[in-house]
């Protein structure tokens, strides 16, 4: 089972790394990442699936079912706060053009159309420090359960060099509401200095999935299943962007129960 992809010289499009439900062999996550210099565009919308634009890096305007966004985004790096992003209902088309040199995350996941076009600015998303100790993380809600949309959960996570983060390990592979939800999930990673590496373990119970994967800046790591703890290894902060999706648009998780202890000291 093949779990990471890396990015690769842009296409004719800007795409420089994507997952499908197909190409992942799952149902619900989709996402690209497109690099475009400026004055470049990419053209996106698809019905039956909603998408949410994240701005990761640089600036660009976006024209969504006849609005237009100007000047959004404004981070040299996605270590520098909160990104900007756009929310785009199923079947609405969506173009966005480069104002400088940019990167954006298309996030997406079935839906019926239902919603606007919403913009989630910087201090829209909410912001909160998870864990102590070496477990801290720094949590970015750009999407939450608790926000408008049809299937998508879009979240930024800062772990700091010497850290843990999705960590004790958990999982959300059981459709079992309200114990547990069933989602699928795809890990986007960069670092600080970007020659650094982090380790991402996806495992299950019964282990008949257990991969251990050094990941690299600009890798993305799909989970479709099983726990699936990060490490940063001293010296390198490490940013994921998670993307899940599933039958229920709510996020319960189970910690695996060998490790549950370390959640309650």
């Amino acid at each position: 089972m093949t779990l990471k992809l890396s990015s690769h010289a842009p296409a004719p499009d800007g795409t420089v790394l994507e997952v499908t439900p197909e190409s992942a062999g799952w149902r619900y996550v989709g996402f690209r990442v497109v690099r475009l210099a400026a004055g470049e565009s990419f053209a996106g919308g698809a019905e039956g699936r909603e998408a949410c634009v994240v701005v990761l890096t640089g600036q660009a305007d976006i024209e969504a079912d006849g609005e237009s966004f100007t000047a959004l985004g404004d981070r040299a790096s996605v270590f520098d706060g909160p990104a900007t992003s756009l929310y785009v209902p199923a079947g609405r088309a969506y173009r966005v053009t480069g104002r400088s040199d940019v990167e954006i995350a298309i996030c997406t996941a079935p839906g019926t159309g239902k919603g606007t076009v919403r913009l989630i600015a910087p201090e829209d998303v909410g912001q909160e420090v998870r864990g102590k100790g070496t477990n801290t993380r720094h949590v970015r809600n750009i999407l939450p359960d608790t926000a408008e949309a049809e299937s998508l959960l879009v979240v930024e996570v800062i772990t700091p060099g010497g850290h843990w983060s999705s960590y004790p390990p958990h999982k959300h592979d059981r459709d079992a509401f309200p114990e547990e939800t069933f989602l699928e999930e795809t890990y986007y990673h960069r670092l600080s200095p970007p020659q650094g590496f982090a380790f991402q373990r996806v495992y299950t119970d019964d282990r008949s999935v257990d991969e251990t994967m050094a990941v690299e800046d600009g890798d993305v790591v799909m989970v479709p299943r099983g726990y699936h703890p990060v490490g940063a290894p001293h010296g390198y902060d490490l940013y994921y962007l998670n993307v899940m999706a599933g039958p229920r648009r709510n996020w319960v998780f189970r910690n695996d129960p060998a490790h549950d202890w370390i959640a309650r000291i």
